[in-house]
Parts: C-alpha cells; structure tokens; sequence
C-alpha cells in the first residue's frame, strides 16, 4: 500500500526466503512502514524492517478475526465506490486469510496516519512544492521530522538549486549576442509564466482529486459510524432486555427463598414435633410393656409443680385416677396446685425435694400418700419412672401409720383441750 492509501499488493509465499522478500518488496518502491497485527511483533519483522531501514506499526494488542474481517470489507467497499478505483483489479481482494491479515494491519496503519498525511499533502501544495517532493514531505514525517520542519527544509533546498541554476543562465546570457537579449527575456518570462500556470492548475486538479477523495472517505465514515451506532442501539436493546430478565429472575428467585426459609422454619417445626411424639410413644410403648408380674409400678414423671406443668403432664401422659406421680421439681407449688393433683385422683406424690407447707397440709387432709422419692429404689427410664412395689406398699403403710399417729394425736389433743376448758368454766361458776 501506498502513501495515499492504493493498494499496490496483495500476495502470499509458501518457502521464500527473507532476501527474496526484500528483493520482492523494494521493487515497488521504498519501504517506510511495516504493519503487523500481533503484538508483541515477531522477530522476522523486526530483521526485515532493521534491513530495509522501516519502522514497524503494531496494535497494544493481537487484532481479533472479526475485527480484521470488518476493516478489510469496509476499506474495498470504500474505494470501490471511488468514481477512480484506486484498487488493482488483478490482485484486488485477499485470496487466503493470511492475506486479508497483512491486508488489515497495512489498513490500521493507514488509516493511523492518513488525517497527518492529507495535511502534509495540503501544506506542502500551499508552499508550492512539486508532487514528487509531496512524497518526501511525507516521507520525513513518517520518519520523525515535524511537517513545518520538513517543508522548510524542502523549500531552503529548491532556494539553493534556484540559485545556482540562475548563476548559470547568466553565464548564459552574457555569451549571446546583445541584440537578442530583450527578446530572450520576453520568451523565458512567458514561458516560466506557463509552466507556472500549468504547475498551478496541476496542483488545483490534484487538490480537487484529494479533496473527493476526502469527501468519500468522510462520507464512508459517516456510514461507519451509523453502522457502530446502529450496532450500540442493537447493544443497549439487548442490554436493557437483559437488565429487565435479571431483575425479574431475581425476584422470582428472592420469591422462592422466602418460600423456602418458611417451609424450612414449618419442616423445623414439623421435624421437632415428631420427635416429640416419637419419644411419647416410645415412652408409653416402654410403659405398657411393663409386665405387673415384674412386682414394680410406673410412675409419670411432672416436671414442675405448677398449673402449667401438671396439664402439660397430663396431656403427654394422660395422668387418670390411680396413678402413681413423681413431682422433679416441687418448687413453686402450693395448695392450689396440690388441689388440682388431687382432683385427678393419683394414687401417690413422689418427691424428691420438699413441697411448701400449704402443699403438704393439703395432700395429707385429702389423704393423697407424699413420700420421698430416695426412699424407694425410684429408677427413671425414658420419660417416666418405676418403683419396686413391696418399697412403695412399705412407704405407703408408714406414710399412713404416720398420720393416723398424728391424728390421733390430734385429736387427743382436742379431747384434753374440751376437758381443760370445761374445768376452766367449773372454777368461774363456783367462784362467781
């Protein structure tokens, strides 16, 4: 490719050497960039523009296929809707994919450097300087040197080759005849103001071709851009769509989580409730396999002695008339709480620490047995408990013993206190 953007060539080799390469290379001309579409570059490339005194152009990173295949398509449709293809017909598109690689590198340079180069061009037709001095102008800025520094120096160089083309045209002159002098003067001004017209008219013509050129490439941009924009509308649809999905599904997901939690909490629930009654029925599965012939007694077990504890008892075990009772923790209870046992009718109180005074005047008025719990061999299986019977029989006939021994001696007590008040009353009549 060229300075102004021509395809020159477009080929391939299978087993060249790098001097065949050169050789092919500066038969078109002098090499001033070598483009590569990977980086870091390869060592190759690096050998051959060391050799042909180039700089190398390189992406910050490797060019993607798709990205190589869009800016090869674009640039030949380009400059195919050029009024003058500048595309040669022979070798016009890339007939391998490593072709249209070269091909797309060689254009990302290009198009790096075109803006620069155009306003090379334009400043160099502005200061008068021939198209094959254009191309060096070009050149030397490619190559480093800003354009005002490159053009200066081209025009102190035509300067100095004017001047000493003048000193010989008046060596010239000063050989030839006298009279013929006025006249030669008159042709050389028309001819120089000729060739100066027809420099200058080239230059028009030439700035007229850069600038449709300018125009078409403007205009191809521009369909670039509707294109990209096109494509960053199709972006921002799909994102949006996307956007909106994700928040839905995120809903939807946050909706199902707090379903779940609430099942989990009600399994919970559910799980804690059957092993509750797993244990109930392994209780009172333990507590009918109770065989009377054994000679022991199961006593259900009320953990507190409160209103509380004694109807959760009875509604885990069922507490009826007859049965024996253990009390694991009397505190709290009093008469009223006594009351309520004795209204079920059990059979007998264990305990294992002592009731209140209330509680205990209360069972022993309404002849319910409270006996201590240590006294009687008391063995807890599961959720319940067994007595020996002959230990519970034996407690029991002391238990009663015991208060028919108190009762009698209350009542002893209430005889011996009649008597005392009515001799009390027989010393108040004789002695008025």
């Amino acid at each position: 490719m060229d300075l102004h953007g021509k395809i020159i060539s477009i080929k391939s080799f299978k087993e060249i050497s790098r001097a065949e390469i050169i050789k092919y290379i500066i038969s078109y001309g002098k090499t001033v960039l070598i483009s590569t579409d990977v980086y870091p570059p390869p060592k190759m490339v690096k050998k051959l523009a060391s050799t042909l005194n180039a700089k190398i152009h390189h992406p910050d990173k490797d060019m993607s296929v798709g990205s190589k295949i869009d800016l090869v398509e674009s640039y030949i449709g380009e400059k195919r809707s050029l009024g003058r293809s500048k595309v040669i017909i022979t070798e016009e598109l890339p007939q391998n994919a490593h072709e249209r690689d070269a091909l797309a590198a060689a254009i990302r340079t290009y198009k790096k450097y075109q803006k620069k180069l155009m306003h090379a061009e334009n400043r160099s037709i502005n200061a008068g300087l021939p198209p094959e001095q254009i191309e060096d102008i070009k050149i030397m800025f490619i190559e480093g040197k800003a354009i005002s520094s490159a053009i200066q120096s081209m025009l102190e160089l035509n300067l100095t080759l004017n001047n000493n083309n003048d000193c010989k045209d008046e060596s010239i002159v000063k050989n030839c005849d006298i009279n013929f002098e006025d006249e030669s003067l008159k042709l050389n001004s028309s001819s120089n103001m000729i060739s100066k017209f027809k420099h200058k008219v080239k230059i028009q013509e030439r700035q007229i071709r850069n600038l449709k050129s300018k125009n078409n490439i403007l205009k191809g941009e521009i369909e670039d851009y509707k294109r990209d924009l096109a494509k960053l509308h199709h972006k921002i649809d799909k994102l949006h769509h996307q956007y909106t999905t994700d928040i839905l599904y995120r809903k939807e997901m946050a909706s199902k989580i707090s379903l779940i939690k609430k099942l989990q909490v009600k399994y919970n629930q559910e799980k804690t409730l059957r092993l509750e009654l797993e244990d109930h029925l392994k209780s009172m599965g333990s507590l009918q396999t109770i065989d009377p012939s054994d000679n022991v007694i199961p006593v259900k077990i009320i953990e507190n002695f409160t209103r509380e504890g004694i109807l959760n008892a009875c509604e885990y075990w069922k507490i009826k008339n007859g049965d024996l009772v253990l009390l694991k923790n009397s505190e709290g209870g009093g008469s009223q709480t006594a009351s309520q046992l004795i209204s079920m009718g059990v059979k007998a109180v264990l305990i294992i620490d002592n009731v209140s005074h209330n509680a205990e005047e209360e069972f022993e008025r309404n002849m319910v047995p409270l006996l201590k719990a240590d006294q009687l061999d008391l063995k807890i299986i599961d959720q319940f408990a067994i007595v020996d019977n002959k230990n519970l029989q034996c407690e029991l006939g002391k238990w009663k013993a015991k208060i028919e021994s108190k009762m009698l001696e209350e009542n002893n007590q209430e005889i011996l206190n009649v008597i005392y008040e009515y001799r009390a009353k027989r010393k108040r009549l004789a002695n008025p």
